[in-house]
């Protein structure tokens, strides 16, 4: 399995101006990882979407940087009008071909539905979500991308949730990303929601939080409530209690081989987070990799 960074992970030092989503790329590199997954399109000199993700390619090549995969958001419930919002993300599509990124991951909604949608359940919602994933994804795979949603955004966050919303896409081209971490938010333990999606998972986010009983007292910034009211920050990876090492296991158990992105969101400093969860990523993997003794 490859190793990938999100630049998520570098937002503090972009938003500080001393990386941007160019100079990410050979960051990347220095830290000892084998791809790079890039998150929207953030051009630094004011050039368009399409110029700055062809620099980008360019600069992948010239680094030996590979582009994991391209993440973007997205919402088919809350949107004024779908089919616009289907033709935007459609043009994210032609966008990550540029990259030379193989999968897309966009989302299907963020948060509860409101407005126009009223108070429809997510079994209810379903049909909107599958369809507008389902073209998107034809889209794609005459683009060489393939598409994905993640277990993300609360509405959307439980595994049975994402594994209906694949069943019912029911497209080859479609796929589920995996972040192991983010089942959390919804309250939901790791290792049963990885296993149930592990069928359809085509990448993996390894993230790691600390967590807290919505009982105790606030521990303040930093953290924030779960969709049932506890309580999360994030963590470096293998430092929280996200089992990491075991939602690989679960993973990998599923015949899944592929890429693997560390998502870092907490409040140390990012190369040092990075660095480490890189470490103990890597130490997971060629763990899992030994065959066991026979007893």
């Amino acid at each position: 399995m490859r190793i990938a960074l999100s630049t998520y992970s570098m937002d503090r030092r972009m938003g500080e101006g001393t990386l941007n989503q160019l100079t990410c790329i050979a960051k990347a590199k220095e830290l000892g990882f084998d791809a790079i997954e890039f998150v929207e399109i953030w051009p630094h000199d004011g050039s368009t979407p399409e110029d700055y993700a062809k620099r980008l390619r360019e600069e992948c090549e010239r680094v030996g940087m590979p582009a994991a995969a391209f993440a973007v958001g997205a919402d088919f419930l809350r949107c004024e009008d779908l089919s616009a919002e289907i033709a935007r993300v459609e043009h994210l599509v032609d966008i990550a071909a540029i990259l030379g990124a193989p999968k897309m991951r966009h989302d299907a909604t963020i948060g509860y539905p409101e407005g126009t949608q009223g108070n429809r359940g997510f079994d209810a919602s379903l049909p909107i979500l599958s369809d507008a994933c389902r073209q998107i994804t034809r889209y794609a795979a005459e683009k060489g991308v393939r598409t994905m949603v993640e277990n993300h955004g609360w509405f959307c966050q439980d595994s049975d949730r994402v594994e209906k919303l694949a069943n019912m896409v029911g497209d080859p081209n479609f796929g589920l990303l995996c972040d192991m971490g983010n089942f959390l938010d919804g309250d939901e333990d790791p290792i049963s929601a990885c296993t149930r999606v592990a069928p359809y998972t085509i990448h993996v986010h390894a993230k790691d939080f600390h967590w807290k009983s919505g009982e105790q007292t606030d521990p303040g910034w930093g953290y924030w409530p779960t969709r049932g009211g506890n309580l999360i920050r994030g963590a470096i990876v293998g430092h929280g209690i996200v089992p990491v090492k075991q939602c690989l296991s679960v993973l990998k158990a599923a015949g899944f081989d592929g890429d693997v992105t560390i998502e870092f969101e907490g409040l140390e400093e990012p190369e040092l987070a990075v660095s480490i969860g890189l470490q103990n990523l890597r130490r997971y993997l060629e763990e899992l990799s030994r065959p066991r003794c026979c007893e």
